[in-house]
């Protein structure tokens, strides 16, 4: 189920294991949060954890099911397993542990993003024919707005949707800065409408800007989001040399990567350059269409904004500095000087 179905689902029954899942920590603690209150609410008093880290004994799962308090207490045997991954011999005692559930007993089972190999892996399908699957999806840079005007009635508060518009770009996608933005605003105006001018004179940016954001996003294409990073670093105090520094690396990788790429499979230039999995995407997009002179070019551009850093050349040092990062982004080929 969906994590907003969890509210109506437990009004109905508790059922006897459950397993959250998802790659937004915000979500994932509040619906685990919700499923503990129920649970309380129906007389599960006591409370164990176990972490399933790297080394752990599954047999603790075993012992813990199997040990039932002083007073036969009905229990919340919470399982963390942060890394996604039970293993063989998790696995096992999963599958073993669904087949048949500790009486008195919540098993609460959380996870982070689980691929669609585990999915359907044979403990992951245990736990749902056992109980209750909660998936967590990621709130979308378009979705956020709306997320934040659902959330907002919460604490009595109604805000409009240039307020809300105005939020959702300020912390950047952090659904937790965006729940202590909105936390904020209700101690200083309690339940009240809120317009955009209250919302930015009352709420600092929580948008968390660093240089390798800055060369994903020109990287990506997205010159606007590139160009509000960098006036955010700058705003921060960040020094140009490690903004130079940042862009300079991925402009010598791009031009090395587009000169090998005319005479040999991309994959494998990409495992040459120790290319991540994740950006390998961004990276294949960045090379299309633009030849090693390209990149040469940026770099030489590179080399001019480093002599204006070190007071040998002319020029505005962060001028300069947008300029390479659109280049990087696309937006129009640089000549280099």
């Amino acid at each position: 189920i969906k994590p907003e179905q969890i509210g109506a689902h437990l009004k109905r029954a508790l059922a006897p294991v459950y397993l959250v899942f998802g790659d937004e920590p915000l979500q994932v603690a509040e619906t685990c949060d919700v499923i503990r209150a129920a649970a309380r609410a129906q007389g599960y008093g006591a409370r164990e954890i176990l972490h399933a880290g790297p080394g752990f004994d599954w047999a603790a799962l075993t012992l813990a099911a199997s040990n039932l308090s002083l007073f036969a207490e009905r229990r919340l045997l919470e399982l963390r397993i942060p890394g996604g991954k039970p293993g063989e011999a998790g696995a096992e005692a999963l599958v073993n542990y669904a087949a048949q559930p500790a009486p008195d007993t919540l098993l609460l089972v959380v996870c982070p993003k689980l691929d669609g190999a585990t999915q359907k892996s044979k403990w992951f399908g245990a736990l749902e024919q056992a109980g209750v699957v909660v998936q967590v999806w990621p709130v979308t840079a378009r979705e956020l707005p709306a997320w934040i005007m659902q959330r907002a009635p919460a604490k009595g508060m109604r805000l409009s949707q240039e307020a809300a518009a105005l939020l959702a770009l300020r912390v950047e996608g952090n659904l937790l800065a965006a729940a202590q933005d909105l936390e904020k605003l209700y101690l200083l105006h309690g339940a009240a409408q809120l317009d955009a001018d209250t919302v930015a004179a009352a709420v600092a940016d929580s948008a968390r800007f660093d240089v390798y954001d800055l060369a994903d996003s020109a990287l990506s294409g997205d010159a606007p989001r590139a160009a509000r990073i960098l006036n955010g670093l700058r705003g921060e105090g960040v020094e140009p040399t490690l903004v130079l520094w940042a862009l300079a690396r991925e402009l010598r990788a791009l031009a090395g990567m587009a000169h090998e790429c005319r005479g040999a499979n991309v994959e494998q230039v990409l495992v040459k350059y120790h290319v991540w999995d994740k950006r390998k995407a961004v990276i294949k997009k960045a090379l299309q269409g633009r030849s090693a002179d390209y990149w040469r070019g940026l770099l030489r551009h590179a080399a001019r904004v480093d002599r204006v850093i070190k007071g040998i050349a002319t020029g505005a040092v962060w001028d300069e500095l947008l300029q390479l990062s659109v280049g990087l982004a696309g937006v129009r080929p640089l000549r280099g000087k």
